[in-house]
């Protein structure tokens, strides 16, 4: 399945993610794809995929050295989708405090800070966060009639989905807020949305049927 106008979706390869992971889980719904490291590419693609896993720092300077930062930007403002996943979804902020302070792409307005002394009724948890967790909506996103349509509309309240990260997003808008999780005491934003631009903290493709849900969801709103 390719989008409406017959384009694949880009994958976007800067060194650092799971790309074949994220091209099989498009592949398991009917999603063309391309894993691409050309800006032009991204720019004339239907929707961006931005994975990742590492640190920031070095994948800001990766995305801007190469171009590819202005062309998801061009991408963006272009009115096409752009899904970033994990270290995709911090990229998408405005800036980073991860190892030293860093500019991120500045599409969704907000900070990355580091997931900070999580405990539970038995103690401090470890850190990073790696495992199931679940995904509770916000409740603008739950119970408005006239709420956007995002990735997670297929997706059941509290569904469980796959973490592995030591950092989070904070928005600085919390309207942009589509769903948070807890870890011990520790809440905090797991997706959000600005426009045409999603991101989650988690990883679909390692979600298993929930996640997939969402590359779905991705290929029918290309389709419309």
């Amino acid at each position: 399945m390719t989008a409406g106008n017959g384009r694949p979706v880009a994958i976007v390869d800067y060194g650092l993610g799971n790309l074949h992971n994220v091209g099989r889980a498009c592949e398991a719904v009917g999603l063309a794809t391309k894993i691409t490291s050309s800006p032009e590419e991204v720019r004339c693609s239907a929707a961006a995929i931005l994975p990742g896993v590492g640190a920031f720092g070095d994948a800001i300077s990766t995305l801007n050295a190469s171009g590819l930062s202005q062309a998801l930007r061009e991408l963006v403002d272009s009115g096409k989708p752009l899904f970033g996943i994990c270290l995709g979804f911090q990229l998408l902020m405005t800036e980073s405090s991860e190892f030293g302070h860093h500019r991120g792409l500045d599409i969704i307005a907000g900070t990355v800070t580091g997931l900070n002394a999580p405990r539970d009724d038995e103690g401090p948890l470890k850190v990073p966060h790696v495992g199931w967790n679940r995904i509770w909506k916000t409740n603008p996103y739950a119970m408005s009639d006239s709420r956007p349509q995002t990735l997670l509309d297929p997706i059941a309240d509290g569904e469980y989905m796959y973490f592995v990260h030591s950092f989070v997003v904070v928005p600085s808008q919390a309207n942009t807020i589509v769903s948070t999780t807890h870890y011990g005491d520790v809440e905090f934003c797991s997706s959000a949305r600005r426009g045409n631009v999603f991101g989650c903290q988690y990883h679909p493709e390692r979600s298993g049927v929930e996640g997939l849900k969402m590359y779905a969801q991705l290929a029918r709103s290309l389709q419309q």
